[in-house]
C-alpha cells in the first residue's frame, strides 16, 4: 500500500517535538486572543493577562471553555484579533437557531487551512491526474471553498460542481472522468440510487474515492456507499469554528482520522461534568486553535462525541487519531427516559440489504409517552410489493431497532425514492414533541 505525505516532517514528528511546537503555538494563540475584546475580559478573570502567564500546556486547564453561545454573544467583531483591513474572508454558520457564529481569516489563515486540506487529500492516496468533483455547497458554508482550495494546492483538476442538480452531477462525472468526489453521505447515497434513473452504468464512471463529511453517519453507511458505487470512502472531520474541513482525516488504512495536532490542541471531556478523560475514552471533543490568527479560539466545546486512539498508525503518522463522530451531545434524544442517538438507528437500517438509501425518524407524543416512528425506503432491487415479505421486513427492522435502543418503534416502509432528499446536511430527525 502506497503511503504518501504532504509534509512528512510534521506528519511523522516525534511526540516530544510536537508538544514543544504545540506549546509555542499555544502561547502565540493566547497572545492573539488577548487582543480580542471577548478573551481579554475572559482571561483577565483567571489571571491571564500576557503570554508570560502561559508556561506549559497544562496551563490550558486554567482557561474557561468557549461555547457556541459565546461566539454568538461576541458577534460580529468581539472575537476578531487583527485589524479588519487584514481580514480577507469570513465564514458564518447557518444561523437557523438565532445569531450565526462568524470566523474570520487572514491570508495566512487561508494558506494554513489550504495546506491542511492538501495534507488530508494526500493522505488518502489521491494523485496529480485525479479529477476532483466538489459536490458540497459553496459560499458561507466552509466545505465548498475549503476543499476547493486544498485540492487545487494538491495539484488535482477541480470541478466546482457545488451541491444539488443530480443530473448535472452525473453528467460531469461521466464527461470529465471524475475520480474523487466530496459530498455528504446522504447525498452520495442518493447519487448511487439515481444511476439507473439517468441511464448511467457504473462502468461508465471512473470514480474511485469519496470524501464524506458535514453530518454524522455510521460505518454501515460507509460500507453501503462503498458497495453501491464500488469505491473507497474516507471519513473527514471538521467544524466551521475550527476552519471547517481539515481538522482530521483518514489515511489509506482507514483506522481512525488523523487529528492534525500541530494546528489543533485537543482535549476530551465528560460532556456533563466537564472532567478531562484519558485517551481511549469516549467523550466530547474540545479544541484550541494553534495556527489561526484572525479568530483564535480557546477550549472550544464542539459537542461532538468521539474517542481517541493514541497508538501509532501503520502509515507512520504520529498524530493521534479519533474515531468517527458518534453524534453530538446535544443531538442525543431522550425517549421515555432512554438515551438514544440517531446513529444507532441508522446503523441498524444500513446493515439490512433490503433497506434503501434514505430514512427519517419522527418523534411525537401518544398520551404521556414518547412515540418513535422510523420511516425507511426499500431497496429498489428487492422491492416487489409482496405483502408477506414486506411484513417480515417490517417485523425484522422493528426487532433489530428495539434490541439496539431498548425502545419499541413504529416502522413505516416506503417505496424507493419516495422520502425527501437533502442535497446538503440531511435532516434525519423530526421531533414534534412540545418543547418544555
Amino acid at each position: 500500500m502506497e503511503i504518501k505525505f504532504w509534509n512528512k516532517q510534521i506528519e511523522v514528528i516525534d511526540r516530544d517535538s510536537l508538544r514543544k511546537l504545540q506549546l509555542e503555538r499555544f502561547r502565540k494563540t493566547v497572545e492573539m486572543a488577548l487582543k480580542t475584546t471577548f478573551y481579554k475580559k475572559r482571561l483577565a478573570e483567571v489571571q491571564i493577562k500576557s503570554i508570560d502567564d502561559i508556561r506549559s500546556l497544562d496551563d490550558i486547564k486554567r482557561i474557561p471553555f468557549t461555547t457556541k453561545n459565546d461566539l454568538r454573544d461576541a458577534y460580529p467583531y468581539g472575537l476578531l484579533s487583527v485589524n479588519k483591513e487584514n481580514v480577507v474572508r469570513l465564514h458564518t454558520s447557518s444561523g437557523t437557531t438565532g445569531t450565526p457564529t462568524v470566523i474570520y481569516h487572514t491570508e495566512e489563515d487561508i494558506r494554513n487551512w489550504t495546506d491542511l486540506i492538501a495534507r488530508c487529500i494526500c493522505a488518502s492516496g489521491v494523485n496529480r491526474g485525479d479529477v476532483f468533483q466538489n459536490m458540497t455547497t459553496y459560499g458561507l458554508f466552509t466545505g465548498g471553498l475549503g476543499f476547493h482550495y486544498g485540492a487545487e494546492k494538491m495539484g488535482v483538476l477541480v470541478i466546482p460542481a457545488s451541491s444539488g442538480n443530480t443530473r448535472r452531477q452525473l453528467k460531469l462525472m461521466k464527461d470529465f472522468g471524475t475520480t474523487v468526489v466530496h459530498a455528504t453521505p446522504g447525498y452520495l447515497l442518493h447519487i448511487a440510487s439515481q444511476l439507473g434513473t439517468y441511464g448511467i452504468k457504473r462502468p461508465e464512471l471512473k470514480l474511485r474515492k469519496a470524501f464524506l463529511g458535514a453530518e454524522p453517519y455510521s460505518e454501515e453507511t460507509r460500507r453501503k456507499i462503498e458497495d453501491l458505487l464500488e469505491i473507497e470512502v474516507y471519513n473527514s472531520y471538521g467544524l466551521s469554528e475550527m476552519n471547517g474541513p481539515g481538522v482530521a482525516f483518514e489515511c489509506v488504512y482507514k483506522n481512525g482520522m488523523h487529528l492534525w495536532e500541530d494546528s489543533f490542541l485537543m482535549e476530551v471531556i465528560d460532556p456533563v461534568t466537564k472532567e478531562a478523560y484519558d485517551d481511549d475514552s469516549e467523550g466530547e471533543l474540545v479544541f484550541t486553535t494553534l495556527t489561526r490568527t484572525a479568530t483564535p479560539l480557546l477550549r472550544y466545546r464542539t459537542r461532538d462525541l468521539s474517542r481517541v486512539y493514541s497508538d501509532i498508525c501503520p502509515c507512520g503518522r504520529t498524530h493521534k487519531r479519533i474515531a468517527r463522530i458518534k453524534g453530538r451531545s446535544d443531538d442525543m434524544l431522550i425517549i421515555n427516559g432512554v438515551n438514544v442517538f440517531p446513529s444507532q438507528i441508522e446503523e441498524v437500517l444500513m446493515k439490512n440489504p433490503q433497506v434503501g438509501t434514505n430514512y427519517l425518524i419522527e418523534i411525537d407524543k401518544e398520551g404521556v409517552l414518547d412515540r418513535v416512528t422510523v420511516k425507511t425506503e426499500i431497496n429498489s432491487k428487492l422491492f416487489t410489493g409482496d405483502i408477506s415479505s414486506l411484513n417480515r421486513l417490517e417485523i425484522a427492522i422493528k426487532e433489530q431497532i428495539r434490541d439496539t435502543i431498548l425502545v419499541n418503534p413504529l416502522i413505516e416502509l416506503h417505496e424507493p425514492l419516495s422520502l425527501p432528499v437533502s442535497e446538503g446536511k440531511a435532516k434525519r430527525v423530526i421531533d414534534n414533541r412540545p418543547q418544555i
